[in-house]
């Protein structure tokens, strides 16, 4: 259900007939229970969406103040905006992906491809888990960004409701491949 939630929440409001504010990124509840129960692929009450944005354990949605609106707090590919706030990062920020994305990430950097924004992790192992889902069954490769280095030439980190660093593009003189604590090759 939480798939589906993200699903629709972050890619495809259409699939059960939503839509989804583009400042905000909010839904109605209601409209969004009622289309989820409408599919007929899943059943869902408030107490079991509550359930869901309560334990999800990467804290991808919430509720607004009066709980009448939820939303997904970041990975959108569909045109919203959702405010987060603009802070300075930490020295390094990392980022897991598959070896066969390497080519591309020498030439380019990071870019968001089909989301709003690079999302970039706190900590290496959060790095990994994130990579393995882009590499399986391939070990993936985590990445060291320079993130201070970024932020003092000017780039704007901005970080999500649940603690995902993000930014517009990650270009490829800030990016080290990183591998157990030893930097191995430079970007």
């Amino acid at each position: 259900m939480s798939r589906f939630l993200s699903l629709i929440l972050r890619h495809n409001p259409g699939a059960i007939g939503i839509e989804i504010e583009k400042n905000g990124g909010w839904a109605d509840v209601n409209a969004l229970m009622d289309g989820i129960n409408a599919k007929g692929k899943f059943r869902v009450d408030r107490p079991l969406l509550e359930k869901i944005v309560a334990t999800d354990s990467k804290g991808r949605y919430s509720f607004n103040a009066d709980g009448t609106k939820i939303r997904a707090n970041q990975g959108h590919s569909i045109d919203v905006v959702i405010e987060m706030e603009h802070r300075r990062p930490p020295e390094f920020l990392y980022h897991g992906t598959a070896w066969r994305f390497m080519p591309s990430i020498k030439a380019k950097g990071l870019l968001p491809g089909s989301r709003n924004y690079v999302h970039l992790s706190p900590d290496y192992e959060t790095a990994v888990k994130v990579g393995f889902r882009h590499s399986k069954p391939e070990a993936p490769v985590v990445l060291k960004i320079q993130a201070v280095q970024m932020a003092e030439d000017g780039y704007d980190f901005m970080i999500s409701d649940n603690g995902v660093w993000q930014i517009s593009h990650v270009p490829p003189q800030y990016i080290e491949i990183y591998h157990e604590g030893d930097v191995t090759i430079n970007g």
